[in-house]
Parts: C-alpha cells; sequence; structure tokens
C-alpha cells in the first residue's frame, strides 16, 4: 500500500514530449555500460544497477519530457548528466549511507571534485563509475559555455556532492531537520540548482553575468528548485523514508515538527509546492519584466532570459510527467487523469488536453490578495520564548543613550520630510522610547564607547528607513520614487570613500554620516562587500512596497529569505565579518555550518520582531510582511495557533543554532583544518550571536515601541463601528480624519 494518497498537484504548464526519445535510451543505456554503471557493485554482493533497472527507471524519458525542445546531440548529453547524478545518488547509498561510513564517504567525495577541472588542469585517472561519468562529461559539457556559466555550474554540483554529508550525519544521528533548515539545505543537496544550469545548456542560452547574481534571477531559481523538491519527496516518500530509513524528506519533517498524520503532512507540503509555483510565476511576470527594462536590456537578453524560463516551466512539469510514470516512485494513479469526468486522449504527450484550473491552486492564490489591511487584531499575547543565552550590558550605555538623541536630531529625524509633512516620522520623545542605545549596548556588550555609538546610529537609521519607505511611498504606490531613493542611496557610499551629493533628506543625511565614519578605515575590497549589505537592505524596502501594490501576502519561503534583510541582519553580521576579514577568507563564511549558525540566528532574530510587532503592523500600518500573518494566511489558522507555531519555529532554530555550536562547528574546524587564530575569530562570532539574539529579546521586551499606548499616541481615532463603512485599505486615509 502507498503510505498516502497522492494530492491534486498544481499543474500551470502542458508536458511536451522530445521526438529524440528513442535515439537517446538506445545512447544512454551504451553510455552507462561504457562507464561501468551497470557493473558497479554493492558491498554485500550484487550490483547497484544492471540493465533492465536502468531501463525500467527510464531517464530518457525524463529528459525528453523536461527538455522537449533540444536536437537529439543534446538531449543525448543531458541526459548522460542524469543518468550520471541518479547512479551517483545510489552508487552513494550503497557504498557510506547505509554502512554510516563518514570517513569514507568525505574521501569518496574530495576524489570526485577534482574531475571537474579548471582550464589547465589534469584530472586524475577514473577508478570508480561515477568518476568516469564525470570527467566525460565534464569534458563534452564546459567548453561550449561561459566562465559565470562554469562558476556557477561548479558550485551547485560541490554542493549536490558535498552535501550528502549533511544528510548522512543527520541519519548518522538519528536527527530531522526543522522546516526552514530543510528548505535551504535541500537546495543544496537535492540538484535542482543543478537543474536549473543544465537548462541553460540545454535551451542555448545563458543567462546574463549582470543579471546572474540579482533577486530577480535568484527567486526563479530557488523557487524552480523547491518546487522539485518538494513534488520529489512526495513521490519518493515511501521509497526515501519507509524501505530506505533516510530521514531528508519535507513530508517527515512537517509530519514531526507540526505533529500531524502523514497524509495531512503530504497535503502541506504540497500546499508549499503550489506557493512556490506561485512565486515563480510571480517572479517571471512582475519582477523579471521590471529588471529588464530598468537595466536596457538588449533584444539578445531578453530572448536569453525568456528561453531559460520557458525551460524551467518545461523542466517543472516534464518532471512531473516522469516522477508519474518511474518505477523509482511511489505514484499509483498519477499517471491517469482520475477527475475528469468525460473521457479525452491519454498516453504520453497528451498532458495539454488535461489542463483545468486547480480549485485549491485557485483558493490559495486568492486567500494571497484579499487580506483586509488596518483590520483591528489587538495586542497579541506572547508566550514564553525560548532562550538560553544570557544578557550583557555596557557600561557605556548611559553615554550612548545621550549621544544618540543629538545624532538622530543633526540627522533631521525629527523633522517633516516630503509626503509626511504632519509631525514628521519621528519625534524625540517617540526616539528615546525606542532607545536603540540599548540594543546596541546588549548586542555589543564589550564594544568602546565611540563603537557602541556607532552601532546604536545603524540601528536607528535601519529603523528610520524601514518606517520612511512604507510612509513616504507606500500609501501613494508610488513605487518610481521608491526605486529612485533606493538607488541614490548608493551614491552616499562612494567606494573611494570620497565626494558624495548634498544629502534631500533625514535618510540620505545619515547614510553619508554613517558610511564615512564605518567605511573610512576599511580597505577596498570590504568596502565593496559591505556596500552590497547595505544595499540588499535597502533595496528590500523595496520588495516590500511591491508586494504592498499588489496587496499580496508573501509566500512562506521568500518572506523568511528576504526577512533576513529587510531587519538588516545581514548587514549587521556583514559589519561583523569584516572587522575580521584580514583572519578568516570570506569565503568560509558560504560553508554550510557557517551559513546555517548566521540564517538561525537571524530567523530568531527576525521572528521576534515579528511577534512583537504583529499588532503595530497589521492593525496601525495595513503591512502584510509579518511571519504570524503569513502562518495565518498559508495555514488557514487563527493568530494564536500562527502564533504558537511561529513560537515553535523559533525554538526549533534556537536548538538547530545549538546543535551547531557544540557539534557541528568542532567539525568543520577539524575538517578544514583551520588554523587556530581563525578558530578563535569564528568561535567568537558564535558567541557574539548569542547575545546579539539574546539582546534583541530584552530589548523588544523593555521597548515601548510596541506598546499598545505607543501605538495610539499621535493617531487617528478608531472609526466607530457605526461608520464602518468608511472605505479602509492603503491610500483611504483621508476618509478617516478625525481628532487626534
Amino acid at each position: 500500500m502507498q503510505a498516502f494518497t497522492l494530492p491534486d498537484f498544481y499543474m500551470p504548464y502542458p508536458a511536451r514530449i522530445n521526438l529524440n526519445l528513442e535515439r537517446t535510451r538506445e545512447h544512454s543505456a551504451a553510455w552507462a555500460r561504457e562507464m561501468g554503471m551497470l557493473d558497479a557493485a554493492k558491498p554485500g554482493g550484487g550490483v547497484v544497477w544492471d540493465e533492465a533497472a536502468l531501463a525500467k527507471m527510464d531517464y530518457p524519458l525524463m529528459c525528453a519530457y523536461t527538455h522537449p525542445d533540444g536536437d537529439g546531440t543534446t538531449l543525448d548529453l543531458i541526459t548522460d548528466w542524469y543518468v550520471w547524478v541518479f547512479f551517483f545518488d545510489d552508487h552513494f547509498l550503497e557504498q557510506f549511507k547505509y554502512s554510516r561510513d563518514l570517513t569514507g564517504a568525505k574521501t569518496y567525495l574530495d576524489r570526485l571534485e577534482r574531475f571537474m577541472t579548471a582550464t589547465g588542469e589534469t584530472p586524475p585517472t577514473p577508478e570508480n563509475p561515477a568518476e568516469a561519468g564525470l570527467k566525460d562529461l565534464w569534458e563534452r559539457t564546459v567548453p561550449a559555455m561561459s566562465e559565470g556559466w562554469r562558476r556557477r555550474f561548479v558550485t551547485s554540483t560541490h554542493n549536490l556532492m558535498v552535501e550528502s554529508m549533511w544528510e548522512l550525519d543527520n541519519i548518522d544521528r538519528g536527527r530531522i531537520s526543522n522546516p526552514i533548515e530543510y528548505i535551504q539545505m535541500r537546495r543544496r543537496v537535492g540538484g535542482a540548482p543543478w537543474s536549473a544550469n543544465l537548462v541553460e545548456y540545454a535551451v542555448g542560452a545563458e543567462i546574463p553575468d549582470r543579471f546572474a547574481a540579482t533577486r530577480a534571477m535568484r527567486v526563479l531559481s530557488d523557487t524552480f528548485s523547491d518546487a522539485v523538491h518538494l513534488r520529489n519527496d512526495l513521490f519518493s516518500y515511501q521509497r526515501e523514508v519507509e524501505e530506505e530509513g533516510e530521514n531528508s524528506n519535507a513530508v517527515l519533517v512537517f509530519e514531526r515538527f507540526l505533529d500531524c498524520s502523514t497524509q495531512e503532512s503530504a497535503e502541506l507540503v504540497n500546499a508549499l509546492l503550489t506557493s512556490r509555483l506561485h512565486q515563480f510565476e510571480n517572479t517571471a511576470l512582475v519582477e523579471v519584466p521590471a529588471l529588464l527594462a530598468d537595466n536596457a536590456a538588449p533584444p539578445q537578453e531578453l530572448g536569453a532570459i525568456a528561453a531559460y524560463v520557458k525551460g524551467l516551466q518545461d523542466w517543472q512539469t516534464g518532471g512531473h510527467e516522469w516522477h508519474a510514470r518511474s518505477s523509482r516512485y511511489m505514484n499509483e494513479g498519477a499517471a491517469k487523469d482520475e477527475r475528469r469526468a468525460l473521457g479525452g486522449p491519454t498516453g504520453l504527450g497528451t498532458a495539454g488536453t488535461r489542463i483545468a484550473p486547480d480549485p485549491f491552486a485557485l483558493r490559495q492564490r486568492a486567500a494571497r490578495h484579499s487580506h483586509r489591511p488596518f483590520h483591528a487584531v489587538g495586542h497579541l499575547p506572547l508566550p514564553e520564548l525560548y532562550m538560553p543565552f544570557a544578557i550583557r550590558t555596557s557600561p557605556h550605555l548611559d553615554a550612548a543613550r545621550e549621544y544618540a538623541v543629538g545624532w538622530a536630531r543633526r540627522m533631521g529625524m525629527f523633522d517633516s520630510v516630503p509626503g509626511v509633512e504632519a509631525g514628521g516620522i519621528w519625534d524625540e520623545r517617540r526616539f528615546i522610547g525606542f532607545d536603540f542605545a540599548h540594543c546596541a549596548a546588549m548586542i555589543h556588550a564589550d564594544a568602546a564607547q565611540e563603537q557602541l555609538n556607532l552601532s546604536s546610529d545603524w540601528l536607528a537609521w535601519g529603523t528610520y528607513g524601514d518606517d520612511y519607505f512604507p510612509l513616504a511611498f507606500g500609501a501613494a504606490r508610488n513605487l518610481p520614487a521608491a526605486k529612485a531613493c533606493n538607488e541614490r542611496l548608493s551614491t552616499f557610499m562612494p567606494l573611494d570613500a570620497g565626494i558624495t551629493p548634498e544629502p534631500m533628506n533625514p535618510i540620505e543625511r545619515g547614510l553619508a554620516d554613517l558610511w564615512r565614519r564605518t567605511a573610512g578605515p576599511m580597505t577596498d575590497s570590504a568596502r565593496r562587500q559591505f556596500r552590497k549589505a547595505v544595499e540588499d537592505m535597502t533595496s528590500s524596502w523595496v520588495w516590500e512596497l511591491e508586494n504592498q501594490a499588489q496587496h499580496r501576502i508573501p509566500d512562506p519561503v521568500d518572506y523568511v529569505e528576504m526577512r533576513r534583510r529587510t531587519f538588516g541582519s545581514d548587514m549587521t553580521m556583514s559589519l561583523a565579518r569584516l572587522a575580521h576579514s584580514e583572519i578568516v577568507d570570506a569565503d568560509l563564511y558560504q560553508h554550510r555550518v557557517l551559513h546555517e549558525l548566521d540564517t538561525a540566528a537571524q530567523d530568531y532574530a527576525c521572528f521576534t520582531n515579528d511577534l512583537y510587532s504583529y499588532q503595530k503592523e497589521i492593525e496601525f500600518e495595513g503591512e502584510v510582511h509579518n511571519i504570524v500573518l503569513v502562518v495565518e494566511n498559508f495555514l488557514d489558522v487563527d493568530r494564536l495557533t500562527a502564533r504558537d507555531i511561529v513560537a515553535r519555529l523559533m525554538r526549533a532554530r534556537m536548538e538547530e543554532f545549538e546543535h551547531i555550536v557544540a557539534h557541528d562547528l568542532p567539525a568543520m574546524f577539524e575538517e578544514l583544518g583551520l588554523e587556530d587564530s581563525v578558530r578563535q575569530v569564528l568561535t567568537r562570532h558564535a558567541e557574539d550571536l548569542k547575545e546579539w539574539m539574546s539582546g534583541i529579546l530584552e530589548w523588544h521586551r523593555k521597548c515601548v515601541r510596541y506598546t499598545d499606548a505607543e501605538l495610539r499616541r499621535g493617531r487617528t481615532v478608531e472609526v466607530p463601528r457605526e461608520l464602518s463603512f468608511l472605505p479602509t485599505g492603503l491610500g483611504t486615509s483621508a476618509a478617516r480624519l478625525g481628532a487626534r
């Protein structure tokens, strides 16, 4: 019996099939035999694959579905890549996952990477089919591609192979990851970003280098990857979890985290899959055209990105068709359209005749756009939040408080500004109540006076900007003005620390002052990195306005990942890293252990803010960017249930943080053979994160910014129930003018 009934999948695009299928079937079987994949022995006897097993899995069918337009030679090469990657997965399973041979697994993976050679390098002599296959494929593929594509493909292939150790370590410890950790690690392990790279080869159109690192391109790849992986988890649950004893499967992760049945978890995973596909469509139809227009992309770049997007769509639908037919997966009934009341064509290539509106997908899309802004939610009572770390406070706090008020006054943060003339963004009383110096004194308890002042000012500036953008541009939905404001901010961060324009408002004046004080002592490389971190934060404010303009509650995964930027946590951590840039290589922070350490801490702090600011954002500001609201909307639950799920997520991320500090960080030190000076800096970094999280939680507990009294001070009176017919929502404040 199947472990659960497969849900109804959202399939917005028709599946098509490549006419070169039979040719490629013949080629791929011969290639696998030539590479030795049909003779590879299992440790306990037998072979990993034989010819019958390979034919039954039918990878040529998968590639014919996922790349329907390529010529025969292209389809042959793409199929060989997939035969290789699935052989690698099964070979690695037989050799190391069953035996839990961590040492042997690392040796195997380290050697395999040596076959992805740079120009002029000679690979070793292959000693097993995985090595032979990778050597052959590398030599046939990379000469046709640019250096930028090669870099991206090496990274995704490296992640695909090396991060298998994360899965192996979790199996060894009997540990099931939390949902956020699982989603972002599955991208590294699952291989869909690797598939997205191969789409560029298959369609003969690379992403231009200048766009490859933009948010729009990253989100296209991430949403494509997540949807591929979540779909695979649904089809492979029975084989992976029940038969092979693996624990890296979204159905199992959500089942354990939410303490629900397997069927309920499967429906939830499908809901997230649908949400990620909706995000893909929104990015492709809204963000990508805006990106190309803003950068005046020429026709050849427009055509390349259009072909890439279409290639990802083909892969998504074709991958589903293959999962529904392959012997590798649990797919009873999936290849038949049992929901149709009337007959119609069936068989290969007829999926286009079965496209019909998916009621669940339509309801989910409608719910995301139907939130009523400014509705009264009242104070959100909070549960006890798990915090295992102590609080320390700088002895310079009082002096920093006195300095902070003077600095904010000099920057004009208490003045009226265009678009927000009625009293300005803040006043002095409100600023004193916010007490950013108290937060800085806890998260940088050992800072000297001058450094503490600087930290306090960055907190004030970031919060002012976060308040300024929705007030100045959000109500009017003036996205062009918001983009222009954001682009102008970069001119106040010159890489040569030279002359800047004359500031026109407090946000520009504050940034000019902070950049001079912060970037002046930095190296050119450090300045470039730090400016990018600040730009990521300020551009995230524009992203929030774009969602507001669409009246759209964000997709859960997109929200979590962008929240780290809107909160300024990426910028804060970047500043801390650059202080030790001469000791720790910047690339080391991309290591899985440090990336998970940082993002676990960031999520805890961001969710803390969302819990405390729920009433402020939902009731008083008409916001849609709050994790409690996102969970309410996605799971269709009330705010208290959503609150408890958020608190559980915070605890899970904190426990993951503790696990990394206790186990993964020391293991990484040994694995990489890091010098004592580097180990000391990274150990100190982990200790700083502990104080960063505990200090932010304590600041929220003591700060007046989120109290009911402060929220109501200086705002219009509540509309009486008998006048509830008056218009509500963004842009209708003029209809609600009342006594102050």
